[in-house]
């Protein structure tokens, strides 16, 4: 099984990255790629629309508001994996800073585990820097 996990840090208070992210169904307010999402089967099930029109349909798995955390595993995707877990979290760095967390686990289908890392590992990295961008605006 492959890992990865990106973080970045945020001049901005918790509480305020956390209602912009916090949502299941949010990805399509701050992560430029996703720009659909349709929550079912009582908002537990996202089907998500990348900018080339690729599906992505995923389940939210564990979620805790306190915490600032949820997970999610992957139903439905074009990627070249099976067994998908992903987590993001939000944490308290300091008042007025936080830390966005996304880490993964994956098991690697077609595809060696240095590719399939590097793949998600960009994902990561690139939709933290929208999150970013997104609260800084």
């Amino acid at each position: 099984m492959a890992t990865t996990t990106a973080t970045i840090d945020i001049p901005v208070p918790v509480a305020r990255v956390w209602q912009l992210i916090g949502g299941f169904d949010s990805l399509p307010d701050w992560l430029p790629y996703i720009p659909t999402s349709t929550l079912s089967e009582g908002g537990r099930v996202r089907s998500l629309a990348n900018e080339e029109g690729g599906v992505i349909v995923e389940r939210l798995e564990a979620f805790d508001n306190r915490a600032r955390t949820y997970s999610y595993s992957i139903l439905q995707a074009p990627f070249p994996v099976t067994g998908y877990h992903s987590t993001l979290t939000v944490h308290e760095v300091s008042d007025g800073q936080s830390r966005v967390e996304w880490s993964g686990t994956f098991t690697p289908a077609g595809t060696s585990e240095d590719e399939a890392i590097t793949l998600f590992h960009g994902i990561y990295a690139d939709g933290l820097a929208a999150l970013k961008k997104t609260l800084d605006a």
